[in-house]
């Protein structure tokens, strides 16, 4: 990321030490391809481990129609993940570079160093003479603990990271607490990102909180930072609270189910709940009733009926006929629902009739019932066709009844999708929160979990007095689940589905065997930094799992987003809620790999207000069964996991200014036992071990943080407290260069000059010395006056200064070098 030039004389020094205005005032202290018992996996695959080359190499397996979008971590080599695969499909991923990975191979965190770093044990502490030229430093070390277990995890960069030649190495030392010596010494691992230099890490388990960390690179670069502690000392759960009623949830729910208990919820508590419909309704549970007769060569011939499968295309049966005679022409007779493709012959008899010809005479002669008829995918139709020795009857194949689904017919046709809203005052006067669920269809657990903390806002108002602080004070809309057609195709067809049921193929992938990969991602819709302006993580493809649609918001699901916030315009944070990963992240959601070019990073303020939110947030799932979201699954999602062109997020972001998060439930779980961090799945087993995965135990621990997400938009939006910052060290004299930097007591963004005009909102604003880091640090070489404001995340101005006016009560510093 190029940093603009500043034009003085200061030259932009990375901090060495995580400051406030990133980690907020000092007193404030994916989804896997696990089968399931619903039987995800398709007959005759099994689960393999594979390793990517990187973000170019997932789009071209995800194009292939793999489905292998989450449950992904980066490594060092590239992304590794899982995906279920027959043994042709993993020859397939073979001849794509695709490397399958054995039982015991795959990245784990290193214990010894290497790296070219002789190895070295505990050694005594040393002063370390750090300045502006050095090319180490600390992004963040973060000490967490889990089941009666430590873990210490390091992020650093360094200035010379994109050296390939030879690689530069990184060690990691730390110490056992204050003042003791250094010792654990361990290589770093050395991440790049679309042959980008992101940064190098290590995650390991310790016996004792070190209290500092020494980081040293192979080319002679060294620092020190201190260690913070990540989600540590969290304040207990509301459910700790005396009389607070919670485990609601006694099972997966499939739409029908969710929006009628939606419904039930505004009957029952009309006083804090409505129902909102949203005006786009789906494309429905619904499909064209199709067959595919003749095989896969080129005398195939596929069809799709004109009516809808459940209104007569099912009703549909089609019939070639061979007749005895010569030279007989190719004709079709319609009798009702029943069609028979009288097959031509040539002087010999025998019939001539291609996949081509019986194609044009199904679509211009079958009297309206058949929409489509064409030869099997890319073939020409050459081949002369056979009879069928009976009829064939055509089908939209829905509704299979799949075992393990929850009992019910499935309705038909388009659907709308209702938004329960609550709170007390809904009239726009309160900080809106909109939790959306299930844009993925078989993502089951944030359906639940959002329906959970439903149930504890209405069923806790009236008894539960921090309850109905967070119904008084804000306004939550959830949509329970964004994707009925699809989230219904996955319950009762095809459980790994993700997209919805919308097909945009045309003939070369309109047939039954891809009716599986047909539909839009939701979640690659949006009109920020989407593939179609060039952006990595969707596809054009109509088969695959991230295909983006044919235009920007081309679906009505995304379309109804747009609409709610553009109506409501007090929703000012949105919970985009998917699984299974155990991420929360943010922007920048995409980029264009060619040079990694991100879409805009926050402010340094909005970035330090939304990881002080996602401590609050996590703390409270880590209180429910010391589930730990990591830090390296935290922050931009683009940094954290990969490029998704055309989220939700970035356009609610960038276009309305919404804190929007995105989340992964579902993270792993420690066992301690094993000493293995036990991953999740899209729909793991309901109840289970309380320690490990299953749906129950995930749904109760991210209610958890669904209710810390409202008491922070209630904290927001009661917040009219003005911020304070200072430049440190102030004004004063010094007779050399000094290097100062901005903190701020809470999450702000600070605006400034230095060329003695008046800061206002188009002034510079202070940046990030990096992605993930803290505020730079200015080397000031010549006397240079700082002038500046800070603005927090609520909108409140240090010192109620208003720019767009000639106010002059912003804040001042000169530093005066002689």
């Amino acid at each position: 990321m190029r940093r603009r030039r500043l034009r003085i004389a200061l030259l932009a020094l990375p901090a060495l030490l995580v400051s406030s205005v990133l980690m907020g005032a000092p007193s404030a202290g994916a989804e896997s391809g696990q089968a399931t018992a619903s039987g995800q996996a398709q007959d005759g695959a099994r689960l393999v481990r594979i390793e990517l080359t990187g973000a170019a190499m997932l789009n071209k397996v995800n194009d292939a129609g793999f489905d292998i979008e989450h449950g992904l971590e980066r490594v060092p080599n590239g992304i590794e993940g899982e995906a279920f695969a027959t043994d042709e499909e993993v020859a397939q991923l073979k001849a794509m570079g695709v490397k399958i990975l054995g039982d015991n191979e795959g990245f784990k965190w290193p214990e010894v160093a290497d790296g070219g770093i002789p190895a070295a044990g505990a050694s005594a502490r040393s002063v370390q003479t750090l300045n502006h030229e050095d090319t180490v430093r600390v992004v963040r070390a973060d000490w967490f603990t889990t089941k009666d277990q430590g873990f210490l995890y390091v992020e650093a960069r360094t200035t010379e990271g994109a050296q390939a030649d030879p690689v530069v190495g990184m060690q990691l030392e730390n110490d056992s607490g204050k003042a003791t010596d250094w010792g654990y010494a361990r290589t770093m691992s050395r991440f790049v990102d679309s042959g980008e230099y992101m940064f190098h890490r290590n995650l390991f388990k310790l016996d004792a909180r070190p209290h500092e960390i020494r980081v040293t690179s192979s080319t002679g670069g060294v620092t020190v930072g201190k260690v913070s502690d990540w989600l540590e000392d969290a304040p207990p759960p509301l459910t700790d609270r005396p009389g607070y009623k919670s485990n609601f949830i006694d099972g997966y729910k499939h739409p029908q189910q969710l929006y009628a208990r939606a419904e039930e919820i505004a009957d029952q508590y009309p006083d804090i709940a409505e129902i909102i419909y949203l005006p786009n309704r789906t494309n429905g549970y619904q499909r064209k009733a199709q067959a595919a007769i003749g095989g896969t060569g080129q005398s195939a011939v596929v069809l799709s009926s004109a009516a809808w499968g459940h209104q007569g295309g099912n009703d549909i049966t089609v019939e070639f006929v061979e007749r005895a005679g010569a030279n007989l022409p190719l004709g079709v007779e319609v009798t009702g629902k029943a069609i028979r493709v009288l097959l031509a012959t040539n002087a010999d008899g025998a019939v001539s009739s291609t996949a081509a010809q019986v194609s044009t005479a199904l679509e211009t002669q079958s009297q309206g019932l058949v929409d489509r008829a064409h030869p099997y995918r890319t073939n020409a139709g050459s081949g002369i066709v056979a009879a069928t020795p009976s009829p064939v009857k055509l089908t939209d194949s829905l509704d299979l009844k799949r075992v393990g689904a929850p009992e019910g017919e499935v309705p038909r046709g388009p659907k709308t999708i209702p938004v329960l809203r609550i709170g007390k005052h809904r009239d726009q006067s309160k900080p809106g929160v909109l939790i959306q669920a299930q844009d993925h269809a078989r993502e089951w657990v944030p359906a639940t979990a959002s329906l959970e903390a439903a149930e504890r806002l209405v069923r806790n108002y009236r008894t539960d007095q921090e309850t109905k602080k967070i119904v008084n004070n804000t306004d939550v809309f959830f949509i329970l689940s964004n994707n009925p057609d699809g989230a219904n195709y996955s319950f009762y067809n095809f459980a790994s589905q993700r997209k919805n049921m919308t097909n945009h193929c045309e003939d070369a992938n309109d047939d039954p065997g891809r009716r599986d990969s047909w539909g839009v991602d939701l979640n690659r819709n949006y009109r920020v930094g989407s593939g179609f302006d060039g952006y990595d993580g969707a596809s054009s493809s109509c088969t695959s799992g991230t295909y983006q649609g044919p235009a920007e918001l081309s679906e009505p699901e995304s379309k109804n987003i747009i609409w709610l916030v553009e109506r409501f315009q007090n929703i000012k944070f949105m919970m985009s809620v998917h699984s299974n990963g155990g991420q929360l992240f943010w922007q920048p959601g995409a980029y264009i790999a060619d040079g990694r070019i991100t879409t805009p990073r926050p402010p340094l303020g909005d970035e330090a207000f939304y990881w002080q939110s996602a401590g609050r947030i996590l703390s409270q799932v880590k209180a429910y069964r010391e589930t730990v979201v990591t830090p390296e699954n935290v922050g931009g999602s683009s940094d954290v996991l990969y490029s998704s062109a055309g989220n939700v997020r970035e356009d609610l972001y960038h276009t309305y200014g919404i804190f929007a998060f995105g989340w992964e439930v579902g993270g792993s779980v420690y066992n301690p036992a094993t000493g293995n961090w036990q991953g999740g799945s899209f729909q793991p087993v309901w109840e289970g071990d309380p320690n490990l995965v299953s749906g129950h135990s995930e749904t109760m621990e991210y209610a958890n943080g669904l209710m810390e997400m409202f008491r922070v938009a209630a904290d927001w939006g009661k917040d009219k407290k003005d911020p304070k910052s200072d430049l440190v060290p102030g004004s004063g004299r010094f007779t050399r260069p000094v290097d100062v930097h901005f903190e701020t007591n809470e999450p702000a963004t600070i605006y400034y000059t230095t060329d003695g005009s008046r800061p206002t909102l188009e002034s510079p604003r202070y940046e990030a010395t990096e992605f993930r880091e803290p505020g730079q640090v200015f080397h000031v070489t010549e006397t240079t006056t700082f002038q500046w404001f800070s603005v927090d995340a609520a909108g409140n101005v240090e010192g109620n200064y208003d720019p767009d006016k000639n106010g002059k009560n912003f804040r001042k510093a000169t530093i005066t070098i002689r």
